[in-house]
């Protein structure tokens, strides 16, 4: 089913409500949980290099779609995409397979979650790796707000909230387009940019720049979104407001011990203060655009291997 041979087949587990897809391999490694939250528009597979390299060191990878990807339930209601729903999924994975806790990586979106899982249940996360989004300061305006003072009511983030359903039917009408004009490793196309011109990005005939993956392996994605369509994912982006009054009385300080890596071609902003806030964090920086660990498994890998050998020996 999956061009990588070595990425497991998925289950439906219900969990918090919901039934989550997930990819579990390395259960051998009992006691050893790594959990992997992908971004947006992505899938589980998109950590198919990194499943192998952490079960050969010992960990019991998890692997889900979260709510809106791929198999796992879509529910209709756009408030049932926030912040508390999605950590709480991850907190109920680890229920299911009797954890305390567990080391949670994760990628542009899914770093965003897993920076608000640490928040809202501090005790159930151990360690964080997170990829291209460092932590992102609360501030005193809600997100959305603020992003729409800054860049205008174009910008996709804003667009994506103000005109509800419009980039979604674009994105749905031209999926395969879509992402293989979207999985390039130059990547102008992961630059802050208005809703208008993600739509453009769905319609252009040609792409730039070198592909991130092969044919087979993004024919995973097109498949994924052709059946579950964007709504479900863009709906994530519609509770960013909510997600800052949720947060609003939350601890705002990071405790556990933390490797933030950066793509230097990435257009994510890095964060000026990071230890402000996860003041035991390690920061690196590989050659790549946004796709980190897709474009650089290797040095990806040995990354987080390094830095996991180091936390498990101090």
């Amino acid at each position: 089913m999956y061009p990588a041979a070595d990425f497991p087949q998925p289950i439906l587990l219900p969990v918090n409500g919901v039934e989550v897809e997930v990819f579990e391999a390395g259960r051998h490694n009992a006691g050893k949980p790594i959990v992997l939250c992908h971004g947006w528009p992505e899938h589980a597979y998109s950590w198919r290099h990194q499943v192998p390299a952490l079960v050969a060191a010992g960990y019991h990878v998890i692997v889900p779609n979260q709510r809106g990807y791929g198999r796992s339930s879509r529910p209709a209601d756009v408030t049932d995409y926030d912040i508390d729903a999605l950590s709480g999924d991850l907190v109920a994975l680890l229920d299911h397979y009797g954890y305390d806790d567990a080391t949670f990586v994760g990628h542009d979106w899914g770093s965003f979650v897993v920076w608000g899982l640490t928040l809202l249940h501090p005790n159930r996360v151990n360690k964080v790796i997170n990829l291209s989004l460092p932590y992102q300061e609360r501030g005193e305006t809600p997100w959305l707000e603020s992003m729409e003072a800054a860049l205008g009511c174009d910008f996709y983030f804003v667009h994506f909230n103000r005109q509800p359903g419009v980039a979604d039917a674009v994105l749905d009408a031209n999926t395969s387009r879509f992402l293989r004009n979207l999985y390039r490793k130059n990547e102008p196309q992961a630059e802050p940019r208005p809703g208008m011109a993600m739509i453009d990005l769905a319609r252009a005939e040609k792409p730039l720049g070198e592909p991130v993956m092969s044919d087979s392996e993004l024919d995973v994605f097109v498949s994924a979104f052709e059946s579950s369509g964007f709504t479900p994912s863009i709906n994530w982006y519609r509770n960013l407001d909510r997600n800052w009054h949720l947060l609003a009385d939350v601890n705002p300080i990071v405790h556990q011990p933390a490797l933030m890596i950066y793509g230097d071609r990435d257009a994510v902003a890095r964060a000026e203060n990071l230890t402000t806030f996860v003041p035991n964090v390690e920061e690196v920086t590989v050659d790549s655009g946004h796709w980190i660990q897709q474009e650089r498994p290797d040095e990806v890998n040995r990354a987080i291997l390094e830095w996991l050998q180091r936390q498990d020996a101090s």
